[in-house]
């Protein structure tokens, strides 16, 4: 593995690359790493010959009241853990070499970026998509991986390479949970002993919801049903029933269905969403 500090001489690397005519992979990450990760890497390893793996906290999809300052930062523990995946490439920029003219920017993912999650954050996706946008620029991958747990930030993504008719494939890999079947992420890791004890209902509601589908429960009283039994121990700020090919309301003709939803345990924002296809909408 080769870590990279610089545009200029991961770009270097890279060009020898494709001048073997290897294919390239990238995996943006914000660090903290976890078997979820991994996921993504393996997924990664299959498409390509090279994997190049970015660690970058993007401080411009945070707003002042958000964790910025306090996000995991764990760079030792994320090398090591790299070592063990044996990847090609690690980039671990600074904010100069992201943004060598400055953070700000007047790019605008629309509406997408304005529901659910774009309520409450309202300037988050933009900084999503500048930073994803940026990277794409410096590594000129054929191939890029995201999470289905994101899943509003992956189409808001898949839409941002369609716009900007961008040469990358955007692959995405279905969540990973742990043995409870919460889903892993790094800001897990805010969870007090009880409140880890409890997180995993989060998803079990989302099962529970589903289960009422797809056994023919109307749409309408399913969400509100899971509304209510979410509010018992969550903070809850959405859980829709979904198009999820565009996270519309559904139709006759949707044939994907998403339950998204974000909650507030204590202090700790947790996301979640399940996909099925259902013959009863």
């Amino acid at each position: 593995m080769q870590i990279f500090e610089h545009v200029a001489s991961l770009q270097k690397f890279l060009d020898s690359c494709r001048k073997d005519s290897q294919k390239i992979t990238l995996v943006p990450t914000m660090g903290g790493l976890h078997d979820g990760h991994m996921r993504l890497i393996n997924r990664a390893q299959e498409l390509s010959n090279v994997v190049v793996v970015s660690i970058y906290v993007n401080p411009t999809q945070f707003s002042a009241s958000e964790d910025f300052e306090t996000y995991p930062k764990t760079l030792a523990q994320d090398k090591e853990f790299i070592k063990s995946i044996k990847i090609d490439a690690l980039f671990i920029p600074l904010n100069s070499e992201i943004y060598p003219e400055g953070m700000s920017s007047d790019y605008d993912v629309g509406k997408l970026g304005q529901i659910l999650c774009g309520i409450s954050r309202p300037s988050h996706f933009n900084g999503v998509a500048q930073v994803v946008n940026r990277l794409l620029d410096i590594v000129k991958p054929n191939y890029s991986v995201f999470g289905q747990k994101d899943y509003q930030q992956l189409l808001i993504i898949k839409s941002l390479v369609k716009s900007k008719d961008l040469d990358t494939i955007v692959e995405s890999v279905p969540t990973i949970r742990e043995d409870d079947g919460l889903a892993m992420s790094t800001r897990n890791k805010y969870l007090s002993k009880d409140e880890r004890a409890n997180a995993s209902l989060f998803y079990r509601q989302l099962v529970k919801a589903k289960n009422a589908i797809m056994s023919g429960a109307a749409i309408i009283d399913t969400r509100k049903q899971a509304l209510s039994e979410l509010n018992d121990l969550f903070e809850v700020e959405y859980v829709e029933v979904l198009d999820a090919n565009n996270l519309t309301e559904i139709t006759t003709t949707t044939e994907e269905i998403i339950i998204i939803s974000s909650v507030k345990l204590g202090e700790t924002r947790l996301i979640d969403n399940i996909l099925f296809r259902s013959s009863n909408v």
